[in-house]
């Protein structure tokens, strides 16, 4: 169960670049979650898949000896929902229907998120550094907060400026 969750279903596998298959794939999922839930489901399910994540990541690790396997794609999951959270909850406080989830939002946070994961600024390396599962777990959660930031600061410009 934990190589299932740690490989976000074996998407981990994939290759080349794992991470960002990992990354890709998770924008549905935070779609389908936002459609079906809102935003206060996106935002449960943010918690949800970090705390599963770092129990399979750490359960992973420990079986193959390893402290950041290429194909543990879980912590990518988890920073992709911290960084099209605030995307959903825009919308959802906005009252935009929940079917409704335009593309410059989660384009831009992936886009993004993969630029802080692969650059891990300040405390993004930090925690890559750790050598442990949490580790594993956030520094894509702080590459997360760093798109996130970035991605409504983009959306305020774009909505405030450009289409004012």
């Amino acid at each position: 169960m934990h190589k299932l969750i740690a490989t976000f279903f074996y998407i981990g596998l994939m290759r080349p670049a794992p991470g960002t298959w990992g990354s890709a794939a998770a924008i549905p999922v935070v779609y389908l979650v936002h459609r079906f839930a809102g935003f206060p489901g996106v935002a449960l399910a943010t918690l949800a898949v970090f705390f599963i994540g770092w129990w399979a990541t750490a359960r992973y690790t420990q079986a193959t000896g390893q402290e950041d396997p290429s194909e543990v794609v879980i912590d990518e999951v988890a920073g992709m929902f911290v960084t099209l959270a605030p995307v959903s909850a825009g919308l959802w406080l906005a009252g935009v229907p929940a079917h409704v989830f335009p593309w410059p939002g989660w384009v831009a946070g992936f886009l993004l998120f993969r630029l802080f994961d692969i650059w891990k600024p300040g405390p993004v390396g930090r925690a890559d550094r750790r050598g442990d599962a949490l580790g594993v777990m956030l520094d894509d959660v702080f590459a997360g907060i760093f798109a996130a930031i970035i991605t409504l600061a983009m959306a305020a410009f774009a909505h405030l400026v450009v289409m004012a």
